[in-house]
């Protein structure tokens, strides 16, 4: 078997290997991609047996891929971890695919969860609306403050026919009416964008039957519960409730202000930050808390909800992350 310690970076990786039965250790740099991609295929058309251990990165997705293509045993691990288990202080890349293979051998690898690639790609669906969503809001905020210019304050009124009418209406500059224009067209080119996205998650759902499970308590909509059920994955990786609320974000931090206790921001231990989707990719791995996350839950703050829209946008609906949690007994 070969044991090959992997420094991982954007545009190269340095191994260190050793063979199992030989005792034999080599040490490797490797281009990306192509130098990479055909030292990994000549060894499994050898027939011989590897496996890889490397830090968690966002920028390895091609490289998972080869390496899932090639029954190659790929392990991830909690970068804070593998730092912290360091000896020597000299750092190089050199040092760091040692460090890696030396865990492995030693069987001290921290390796963490992975999702799957169907977790993976219906999390990019979730992303992608949450961006269209958010790219939705900025415009119609926009035309919120271009009716409030003209003396028309009628916030959720303004996206029905008559406000739209109204704010169509105004006689501007040539700028201004451009802007206008182009944002109204903007907005009616995402309206449909996010309505296919939202009917492809309600049908994602109908894959998870956990998370048609959380959609029985009053209020939990589809995105909510399918992002509760992508980011959490297997369950019995936390050892109780309280750590699946701190990975989500739903612990708030307590402080001291003029001696009297208040509750401050939320915590977070797990990848995404919570003011994401509040679910990139990036590309974030079920633990990793290095590399570029991958935002996935549906709301940034507990008080939020689904459908958010922003100040003056549509009339928010759904339940807030608390109320799932309290459903899942947290």
């Amino acid at each position: 078997m070969l044991i090959i310690g992997c420094d991982y970076h954007p545009s190269f990786q340095q191994i260190a290997f050793v063979d199992t039965e030989t005792g034999e250790f080599q040490e490797q740099r490797l281009a990306h991609r192509e130098e990479a991609e055909k030292f990994y295929r000549e060894l499994a058309m050898r027939g011989v047996q590897v496996r890889v251990g490397m830090e968690a990165s966002g920028q390895a997705r091609w490289f998972e891929r080869l390496q899932a293509e090639l029954n190659v045993e790929l392990w991830i691990g909690d970068a804070a971890e593998i730092r912290a288990k360091r000896v020597r202080k000299k750092k190089t890349d050199r040092e760091d695919a040692r460090h890696i293979l030396r865990l492995l051998r030693e069987d001290r690898f921290p390796r963490i969860w992975v999702p799957s690639w169907d977790n993976r790609d219906v999390r990019q669906l979730l992303w992608h609306r949450h961006r269209m969503v958010q790219m939705r809001t900025r415009i119609m905020n926009q035309l919120q403050a271009v009716a409030l210019n003209e003396g028309l304050r009628c916030k959720k009124r303004l996206w029905r026919e008559r406000g739209r009418q109204q704010l169509e209406s105004f006689q501007l500059a040539p700028w201004a009416s451009r802007r206008r224009r182009d944002l109204l067209q903007l907005l009616d080119r995402l309206n449909p964008t996010i309505a296919e996205l939202s009917q492809a998650i309600e049908q994602e759902v109908e894959k998870y039957p956990a998370a048609q499970r959380l959609m029985t308590h009053p209020g939990v909509g589809a995105l909510t519960a399918l992002a509760f059920v992508l980011l959490i994955g297997e369950a019995e990786r936390f050892g109780c409730g309280k750590q699946i609320a701190a990975y989500l974000g739903l612990v708030p931090e307590g402080r001291l202000q003029w001696r009297k206790p208040t509750a401050g921001t939320y915590q977070q231990t797990g990848e995404w930050n919570p003011a994401f989707l509040a679910g990139g990719s990036g590309a974030g791995h079920g633990t990793e808390r290095s590399g570029v996350a991958e935002p996935m839950f549906p709301s940034g703050h507990a008080t939020r909800t689904e459908d958010r829209q922003g100040r003056h946008g549509t009339q928010t609906r759904g339940s807030s992350v608390l109320d799932v949690a309290q459903a899942m007994g947290l």
